[in-house]
């Protein structure tokens, strides 16, 4: 029996309470920096599987690392937690927790004659405010070798390109009056919310195809007869490179001064949670990682092939600024289903979504395995900038 076999072998033997943790993922669903039940019932997981589990970890309530191996190169594979808003695991990150579970269970009996570490790092906060980046600078991550996760999507792409993001909320204060008797000595609030949504409209025709800016009034005032005093909007500023990021971040915050300077109001701009960088994917892992996805059934397409302003952001790309690290995506043929909506969630539970688990956590664990056989731990990071 090969050590790949031998992997598969491990892995098939906790496929079916992988898909059953799957499910009650999918039906505990719990947001960013809330997954209590979540990190406590992988935790739980994980320790009867025989792995030495650290939870919580690295200061964070939710977040736990669970380990084998006693020497050699550390590989961390991320285990996503949290789930969004009102959706639920429409990211499906209920697969990408189990597919980690599952390369790390596969890897487990092998570790020792590999001569490597395993870590499954369970993270927390991805969708909302980057818990990689709080693990990172915890020190999760300073003495890996390598890391790296799969995502299910629509497509199968090695590669996938990610954007830099920066997540703010802004909030404009002026002064209330009466709106029909003496709006004349009112600082209309909602007037500069307003402005501003028209600011950044009127940016864009100044914006590459892959800068992307979006916003919501999150509070717009209380009834028609009184001026707004107070109104609050979130936005979400992304592009292609953290240098990208910083020059359209200054321009969309030239267009909220602008919106205040007309209307007579402050404005406060926080920022939420961590910034995101663009992704650096490992030349070398991603083409061991599409090989053995290829061998397993699934073959991978490659980002050239797509446009890359068509994608979104991940705290997975700061940790690809530290480590040499990969982000495959997994089709889960959700059909006309995207990610962020309820019907993908629902499809992750399908036969076809559990296969993503299979697939993606045996091509992690075979990538892995070819590193370790190969001794490709230095040709890794050729990529970083």
């Amino acid at each position: 029996m090969t050590t790949k076999e031998a992997a598969a072998q491990a892995f098939d033997e906790v496929e079916h309470e992988l898909r059953d943790l799957s499910r009650w993922m999918y039906e505990h669903p719990e947001i960013a920096f809330e997954e209590f039940e979540t990190s406590a019932q992988l935790a739980g997981f994980l320790t009867e599987k025989g792995f030495a589990v650290e939870y919580p970890a690295y200061g964070l309530d939710t977040a736990f690392a669970a380990r084998i191996g006693s020497e050699g190169p550390e590989v961390v594979i991320c285990c996503e937690i949290d789930a969004l808003p009102e959706v639920g695991h429409a990211c499906g990150h209920n697969i990408i927790a189990t597919s980690a579970i599952g390369a790390g269970i596969a890897l487990a009996p092998l570790v020792e004659d590999l001569g490597i570490r395993i870590t499954i790092l369970g993270t927390p906060a991805e969708e909302a405010y980057g818990g990689k980046v709080d693990l990172i600078n915890a020190g999760a991550f300073t003495d890996a070798a390598a890391s790296m996760m799969v995502h299910p999507a629509n497509d199968d792409v090695v590669d996938k390109n990610f954007l830099a993001v920066a997540q703010i909320d802004v909030e404009f204060h002026g002064k209330a009056s009466h709106a029909a008797f003496k709006p004349q000595v009112g600082v209309n609030a909602l007037d500069a919310a307003v402005q501003a949504y028209v600011n950044v409209s009127t940016l864009r025709q100044a914006m590459y195809p892959t800068d992307k800016v979006h916003g919501v009034i999150t509070y717009g005032g209380g009834v028609p007869n009184v001026i707004p005093a107070f109104t609050s909007m979130s936005w979400y500023v992304r592009a292609l490179t953290k240098e990208r990021l910083d020059e359209l971040y200054a321009k969309v915050m030239a267009a909220f001064e602008g919106a205040a300077i007309a209307t007579g109001c402050t404005f406060d701009v926080k920022l939420q949670g961590n910034t995101y960088t663009d992704m650096i994917v490992d030349p070398v892992m991603a083409d061991l990682f599409a090989e053995n996805s290829a061998a397993l059934g699934r073959p991978m397409h490659r980002a050239s092939e797509y446009d890359p302003g068509a994608t979104g952001s991940t705290d997975m790309a700061n940790v690809s600024y530290e480590v040499p690290s990969i982000h495959p995506m997994l089709d889960i043929k959700a059909e006309l289903a995207v990610n962020h909506q309820k019907e993908f969630a629902a499809h992750t539970l399908t036969p076809t979504g559990e296969a993503a688990i299979r697939d993606g956590a045996l091509a992690m664990a075979m990538t892995i395995i070819d590193l370790a056989e190969g001794d490709r731990w230095g040709d890794l990071g050729t990529a970083a900038p």
